[in-house]
């Protein structure tokens, strides 16, 4: 690529990951709901969400199926200031409309800019779809080495925790994985590689998967071991007061049994981005504590027994 790409990144993974490949430079816009690294704080932002993020996780679902049933989106796109910026590449997903802005959205807003940018959509359901992800990013913004260096360095974290479980020949936990509260959901896609890559088996979901509604019961029925409290784009804090919450209830009591963990799933389990392998590692802590350094409070907390 002759010149520097500028690229507007819709999605808070792709912007970990335009960074990760030490592209921060070529960011000339981001979402909403971009916050990692810390310095992309500084770039504008063409996403708005008609939901409030702070509500209770009930009152978030009833909004979104509101908006979903009448044929309203979530999010919003400045298409204005879309084309004002004139991006060479949009980094978007095709995976879930209430994650993120819409794919058809984007395209629309896309046929306005000229010359017309190059639209990468992250659709990796797996980690290998995931790490393809990545190196067609890298491709797209001129960083194909770093991309592949980058690929090497996660690999290369995921075969420690793997060597490690499997010289001490740990036993695997049975795991379940709670990725929405009210209603609740299990984790699907890349989760359940996660779990097994960190050491556990994910009890009721399959590799690839779409995220679905559950019913306690069938949580209870999957006899876990280890149950994680990672819901979609809560941090840890706010992982943790909800989950107490859910556990103290009388629905609940057969859980009080298990190892109950809340999770960042904000930062470790919702985003197909670099911070997998942290996911992966701080899984692994959690699973076999013999074997790894307790995960760090910011990342996860245990909540019992």
């Amino acid at each position: 690529m002759s010149s520097r790409a500028r690229v507007i990144s819709l999605l808070p993974a792709a912007t970990e990951l335009v960074c990760a490949l030490g592209a921060r430079d070529s960011l000339v816009a981001i979402s909403h709901e971009c916050d990692y690294p810390a310095d992309v704080a500084l770039l504008p932002r063409v996403t708005a969400s008609a939901v409030d993020r702070d509500a209770s996780s009930a009152s978030i679902d009833a909004e979104v199926r509101l908006l979903s049933s009448s044929g309203r989106p979530v999010f919003a796109l400045d298409a204005a200031d879309i084309v004002r910026l004139s991006p060479t590449v949009i980094l978007t997903q095709a995976l879930c409309d209430v994650c993120a802005v819409s794919d058809g959205d984007v395209r629309d807003i896309a046929t306005l800019v000229s010359p017309a940018p190059e639209i990468i959509s992250l659709s990796g359901t797996t980690l290998d779809g995931i790490w393809e992800d990545f190196t067609r990013v890298g491709v797209a913004i001129g960083h194909t080495e770093e991309a592949t260096a980058l690929l090497a360095a996660i690999a290369l974290r995921l075969h420690v925790v793997h060597e490690r479980l499997e010289a001490a020949r740990a036993p695997r936990p049975r795991v379940v994985v709670i990725e929405w509260l009210d209603p609740l959901f299990v984790a699907g896609h890349w989760t359940p590689e996660l779990v097994r890559r960190a050491g556990g088996i994910d009890v009721l979901s399959e590799p690839g998967a779409h995220s679905v509604q559950i019913a306690i019961d069938q949580v209870r029925s999957a006899r876990p071991d280890v149950l994680l409290f990672a819901p979609c784009g809560f941090d840890v804090s706010r992982a943790e007061r909800e989950a107490r919450a859910l556990l103290v209830s009388s629905e609940w009591s057969w859980a009080r049994g298990c190892e109950a963990w809340a999770l960042d799933g904000n930062a470790l389990t919702s985003r197909p981005g670099p911070r997998l392998a942290d996911a992966v590692e701080v899984m692994a802590s959690v699973f076999t504590p013999a074997l790894f350094a307790p995960p760090l409070p910011v990342h996860a907390r245990k909540l019992s027994p």
